[in-house]
């Protein structure tokens, strides 16, 4: 792998050449660690490239690296990031990283409102996920798309699945869910909105206390200031310009006093 340019991009017809070292490798990778995973045919694979659905890593020589493909499930409803496989010699070096990263990107691009979701036994691949906003469900919230469950009649694990009634396995559910991102995201915009003004709030207030006799008073409670730099820099530079000014109105006046006592 050393001095190889590896690429990640969306897979292209002419990529389909690659589909029987593709699903050769899906297999005796399932097999390796004994576990199961849906078994695909080159040519679904290839159908996936030809939709470009999938996502290809190769180094710059043409050297197959990586692979992951969508498929989307209960009327686009649901999508899931399937397939993910990374030839044996380029593990280790955070392709699979990258290859998660652009399917999900895909998906998001493809299917915006769908929620996307993976089914895992791998580590690695859960940490991934947790990264890019995936988080742990139960089976009951996937799709309950019969199709999508058929494909686990090839992993060595449907025995157990169907002995918990289609309820839990081996393997760990994760879900991203679009609208409640958008909500998480618009609480937390919201929450820093009513930081800032509540900063800006107690700037003003300080203000106002300066004014009304020139002196800054030190007061118990302080709040707003934390993460709101600009703001506590511009507080400073007010109480300077008050304090100055009101210092030398004062030795001025002491000045002038002086003078009258001397003569």
């Amino acid at each position: 792998m050393e001095n190889q340019h590896i690429i990640v991009r969306v897979a292209t017809p002419d990529d389909i050449h690659y589909s029987k070292t593709i699903t050769d490798e899906m297999e005796s990778s399932a097999k390796a660690r004994g576990t199961g995973i849906a078994k695909r045919s080159p040519s679904y694979v290839e159908l996936k490239m030809q939709e470009g659905k999938a996502v290809i890593a190769l180094t710059d020589k043409g050297d197959w690296v990586g692979f992951c493909y969508i498929e989307a499930w209960g009327h686009d409803k649901f999508v899931a990031n399937s397939g993910l496989i990374v030839n044996p010699a380029f593990r280790g070096h955070g392709v699979a990283k990258s290859i998660k990263k652009k399917i999900f990107e895909l998906s998001r691009q493809k299917y915006p409102d769908s929620k996307i979701f993976g089914l895992t036994t791998g580590l690695a691949v859960m940490k991934i996920n947790s990264e890019l906003g995936y988080e742990p469900v139960t089976y009951s919230e996937l799709t309950d798309d019969e199709e999508f469950w058929k494909g686990c009649r090839s992993c060595v694990n449907f025995d157990i699945l169907t002995a918990k009634n289609r309820k839990n396995c081996l393997c760990t559910a994760m879900l991203y869910d679009p609208t409640e991102k958008l909500k998480e995201a618009e609480e937390k915009a919201m929450a820093a909105k009513m930081e800032a003004e509540a900063a800006e709030a107690e700037v003003q207030k300080l203000k106002m206390s300066v004014a009304s006799n020139g002196k800054f008073h030190h007061e118990k409670k302080r709040r707003g200031f934390k993460g709101n730099i600009k703001l506590y820099e511009r507080w400073l530079r007010f109480k300077r310009f008050v304090l100055l000014n009101n210092s030398k109105k004062e030795g001025g006046a002491a000045g002038a006093r002086k003078k009258f006592l001397f003569f």
